[in-house]
């Protein structure tokens, strides 16, 4: 079995799903995790399916025609098998942030999370209007993976410290794998 990754992107409408799950499913392939979104009238996602490997091929040319009709533009990768490897010495770190919206908290963010060798595993972000005064605020959800020789202490005092110059609210914890 071969495990692949697909990236898709189209305009958003009904039936987008059912029209990528069929090719999966005629070509033996399993639908294993997903995380689907419309995102600015746009249909996106990655989905993770295990087909046989002699079925790779055919089912990749079967999502050419999907960027013929117009429907979904489809990307897929063959799956790395070194997730294991990055798992053995990190921690799983939870980071919730809240604040004002403005230009570079994602980037202010990332930088020190990379500098520290700190891997994002997910994020979600939003924007929203805060209750009574209607300002945007936006907000960050993220899993990371820490590794094991930085210290929790240490990554909480450098975000904090960001936290406090971009005046938003951070909360961090390690979770339970």
């Amino acid at each position: 079995m071969t495990t692949l990754v697909l990236t898709v992107i189209g305009h958003d409408r009904a039936g987008l799903v059912d029209a990528l799950a069929g090719p999966i499913a005629e070509h033996g392939g399993s639908w294993d995790h997903s995380h689907l979104a419309r995102l600015a009238g746009q249909f996106a996602g990655i989905v993770v399916v295990t087909v046989p490997e002699s079925t790779v091929d055919a089912l990749t040319s079967s999502f050419e025609t999907f960027k013929a009709q117009g429907l979904l533009d489809v990307r897929v990768a063959i799956a790395s098998t070194d997730d294991d490897a990055l798992s053995d010495d990190a921690a799983l770190v939870e980071l919730q942030l809240v604040g004002q919206d403005r230009p570079g908290i994602v980037r202010e963010i990332a930088g020190a999370l990379a500098a520290r060798g700190v891997s994002i595993e997910e994020l979600e972000t939003a924007r929203s209007s805060a209750p009574m005064s209607a300002e945007q605020l936006f907000e960050v959800n993220a899993l990371l993976r820490v590794p094991t020789e930085l210290p929790f202490e240490q990554l909480q005092d450098t975000l904090e410290d960001i936290a406090n110059e971009l005046m938003v609210d951070l909360d961090l914890r390690l979770t339970e794998e």
